[in-house]
């Protein structure tokens, strides 16, 4: 969490994706925030309202770090990524909006394999770009900029180096890396055709296993609903409901890829002990992302919460776990056998099995910490572990549930993004299935 300082009268300076409204801004970024009584959902999330003062004044708020209260936050920045990254051409404020895109780009792609040889790269009348076309084929394609790396990676070059190279040179050696340099000798294709205009989207091995984002969005879509209406939706902001518009959604696609971030944030899981002996309370949460061209494989990720902010940093997350899946020949049988069981079971699944989970975990004592630790973590970390929950808890470690809150603390002074998901996931391990 953090501490808020007040300086009045600093000028308005808006997030661009967040227009001046009552809603407020993010504190963690230093964004303005209109003068409102105190609210409930303030006091959720440890930050004190701006005192009351004329109304329509606006106050700057800057962030002191309070050390005791940061080190028991864990945070997760995806959604924060995509937040930031996303032009408003990929924000969508519903699943059904995001369903027409998907299943409109999805009736305008089609996919096939090509022998190499039969490729044509080739420069464009004013040697300005380069297009591909098929032995055989009726239409020239452009290619994108991602299914143009791909190209360059079949064909055994290195795209930035040939990107920077006049085209008719870039052709030539994207042409005799396909016909002569690539052992594999058939392509998968994946072309799209809007307006007249022929594009190759993607260019991959034969066995590529496609799962399209239509699909995935219409399993959202049947076990969740809309996505702003239903129990699992866009989350609000601190806690509190808004109203879902494109600057704050969390529903993104493009000809690249898709990303949804819902939560469940009106049934918390009442927590007792969770912290210096206080009852507390979590939200569950999901990312599903997906991309149909090979910039990613199909993932999901679950995990608990305490709040999301205005910029779609999820604050005070833990038990964060992932499913991956690489889009290999029998990805798209995995993805109605084994994920979309998985998001049915998860949409289906009461706060009280949560709870029970973490209860159990609670209750279950250790028979010899050390000895457990030692044999999870190496006896260096177990003692490293054992210290930080001293110094989080004020008491030593003596359930699994205290084992959970130490990782999860050491794991947020992990650089290494992935060595860091890969110890929150062992964390969230040690609690039973819900």
């Amino acid at each position: 969490m953090c501490r808020v300082s007040i300086t009045p009268g600093a000028p308005n300076i808006p997030n661009a994706f967040t227009p001046v409204s009552d809603a407020g801004y993010d504190p963690c970024v230093n964004m303005m925030w209109p003068v409102t009584p105190r609210c409930r959902a303030y006091a959720m999330v440890g930050i004190d309202c701006p005192p009351r003062s004329a109304p329509g004044t606006r106050q700057r708020l800057s962030i002191q770090p309070s050390s005791l209260e940061d080190s028991r936050m864990s945070t997760l920045m995806q959604a924060n990524h995509q937040w930031t990254t996303r032009p408003a051409d990929q924000r969508f404020t519903s699943l059904i909006d995001m369903a027409r895109h998907c299943a409109a780009q999805r009736a305008a792609s089609a996919a096939s394999v090509v022998p190499s040889r039969h490729l044509t790269v080739m420069p464009t009348d004013d040697n300005r770009g380069l297009s591909v076309a098929i032995r055989g084929g009726a239409d020239e394609m452009t290619p994108t900029h991602w299914s143009f790396g791909q190209l360059a990676h079949l064909a055994g070059a290195p795209s930035a180096y040939v990107r920077a190279l006049p085209a008719p040179i870039a052709a030539d050696c994207l042409n005799y890396g396909l016909r002569f340099d690539r052992d594999v000798e058939t392509v998968g294709l994946l072309s799209s055709t809007t307006d007249g205009q022929h594009e190759l989207r993607a260019a991959t091995g034969p066995r590529y296993g496609r799962i399209w984002n239509t699909r995935v969005v219409n399993a959202l879509i049947e076990r969740f609903g809309d996505g702003r209406s239903g129990q699992f939706r866009v989350p609000g902001e601190f806690g509190r409901a808004v109203t879902v518009t494109a600057a704050n959604t969390t529903l993104y696609a493009s000809d690249r890829d898709m990303f949804v971030f819902l939560a469940d944030e009106e049934r918390r899981i009442e927590i007792p002990n969770r912290r210096d002996g206080q009852t507390g309370s979590l939200a569950r949460g999901f990312y599903v992302w997906n991309s149909e061209v090979g910039k990613s494989a199909l993932g999901v990720a679950t995990f608990l919460f305490d709040y999301v902010c205005c910029n779609r940093i999820v604050w005070g997350a833990r038990d964060y776990a992932e499913v991956i899946l690489r889009h290999t020949a029998s990805a798209p049988a995995r993805f109605i056998n084994e994920i979309a069981p998985a998001l049915e079971r998860y949409a289906a699944s009461s706060t009280t099995s949560l709870a029970g989970a973490i209860a159990d975990a609670q209750s279950h004592t250790l028979d010899d910490v050390t000895d457990f630790l030692a044999r999870r973590y190496g006896k260096r970390l177990a003692a490293t572990l054992q210290d930080i929950h001293v110094a989080e808890e004020h008491r030593p470690i003596t359930t699994r549930w205290d084992v959970v809150t130490a990782v999860t603390a050491y794991a947020r002074s992990v650089d290494h993004q992935d060595h860091r998901v890969e110890l929150e996931r062992d964390a969230g391990s040690l609690l039973p299935a819900a």
